[in-house]
């Protein structure tokens, strides 16, 4: 089983509130809706290739949050993304009750390291990871991450939470693919290196 982490990211690795103004004001963050500029086809196939190749989803409650407020009711032209974000299993990292109406999402609770890595022996395919910071930090830190798919958009934010926090141990990645945008980006791929 993969867990791979899909995040939009600035050159100066800030992933928070890339979609709009509203979304993580949390801290004082004043630039949401950064990355929507970045934007263009090549870039959405990306988005839709690694949502639709993923058999399940792993979240923060952040992310959750916004997500369930969202996507259930997503509009037809959403629908090649809702689809598989509505109907696949969710496992979402909390400790507060999930909104029962955004069906098959169940909390993944008890130590962090142990349910992932059982989550991880009992899915057959790709989890996708997506957005979620601070989850994304932890499981980093623990070398459960086997794969970054990063869009990295060409503008420096100068504050906002990062992808990269302090890490004790190092963990190395080695680069499987890189495309670049008209927009500037890079849409990368990194697979992690055994120790």
């Amino acid at each position: 089983m993969t867990l791979i982490a899909i995040e939009f990211m600035s050159l100066d690795g800030v992933v928070q509130g890339p979609s709009s103004p509203e979304e993580d004001r949390s801290g004082g963050f004043r630039h949401g809706g950064w990355h929507g500029r970045f934007l263009e086809n090549l870039s959405m196939q990306w988005i839709v290739e690694n949502l639709v190749g993923s058999q399940a989803y792993l979240l923060g409650r952040g992310t959750y949050d916004i997500f369930a407020a969202h996507w259930p009711d997503a509009g037809p032209g959403e629908a090649i993304l809702a689809q598989p974000l509505n109907t696949r299993p969710k496992h979402v990292v909390s400790s507060r009750p999930l909104d029962p109406n955004w069906t098959n999402a169940r909390l993944l609770e008890g130590d962090l390291a142990a349910s992932v890595t059982q989550l991880k022996s009992e899915t057959t395919g790709r989890i996708a990871l997506i957005g979620s910071p601070v989850l994304a930090q932890s499981l980093l830190a623990l070398g459960l991450i086997d794969e970054l798919r990063v869009m990295i958009d060409p503008i420096v934010i100068g504050s906002g939470k990062r992808l990269f926090g302090d890490a004790s141990n190092p963990v190395n990645f080695e680069l499987s693919s890189c495309v670049s945008t008209v927009t500037g980006s890079l849409l990368a791929t990194y697979s992690k290196l055994p120790k």
